[in-house]
């Protein structure tokens, strides 16, 4: 055990320290991303973080920055052209970020956003991210045809139900959920 706890001492890094941090983040909000916590579930001292971080802000921002650039990734991955349709690359993308499968994602997600409720650099994170989220969107709605105006109304349409039925337990309500949500995303893209 004591060979485990060395060899995780001697890999450990900046982006781990991160990671587990944006665990707890989903797990139990900011106030649960503790410097002592984080040490003690990798089994190493407080002194390991500070080799890779100046102080707490200094891994909340990293945080920060890790969520938003993961984002921007996703996003980017998601609606850059792809062989197919507009129409089909836009479903897709309903389908992705409507998927309920990752719990985890949209626990990251809620954490972030309350966050930002209560700290103004959390808040211009969210805001750059839903800037390009809702950006690059009209873009696949204009190149799909959709005037400029209209455009931007889909798009904001389209993320606040992806976002919405996300959070949402529809299959009590009507087991055909799934051909629901597939019209209504034919809805959203035509």
């Amino acid at each position: 055990m004591k060979a485990d706890k060395a060899s995780a001492r001697a890999t450990l890094d900046r982006d781990e320290w991160i990671e587990a941090a944006i665990d707890l983040l989903a797990e139990e909000g900011v106030q649960g991303m503790r410097v002592e916590v984080l040490a003690k579930n990798f089994g190493v001292t407080k002194g390991s973080f500070y080799w890779h971080f100046k102080d707490r802000q200094d891994l909340v921002v990293g945080v920060l920055e890790s969520w938003r650039d993961g984002r921007l990734r996703d996003i980017d991955k998601q609606t850059v052209a792809t062989p197919g349709s507009e129409r089909e690359q836009l479903l897709h993308l309903i389908d992705v970020y409507g998927a309920t499968r990752n719990r985890k994602g949209i626990s990251i997600e809620l954490a972030v956003r309350e966050w930002a409720r209560r700290d103004a650099h959390a808040a211009a994170i969210v805001e750059e991210v839903d800037t390009w989220r809702l950006e690059c969107t009209r873009k696949l709605f204009v190149r799909h045809g959709v005037a400029e105006e209209e455009a931007k109304s889909r798009s904001l349409l389209l993320y606040a139900y992806v976002f919405g039925q996300s959070l949402m337990v529809c299959e009590p309500y009507d087991p055909a959920v799934g051909e629901r949500k597939r019209w209504i995303a034919d809805l959203i893209v035509t």
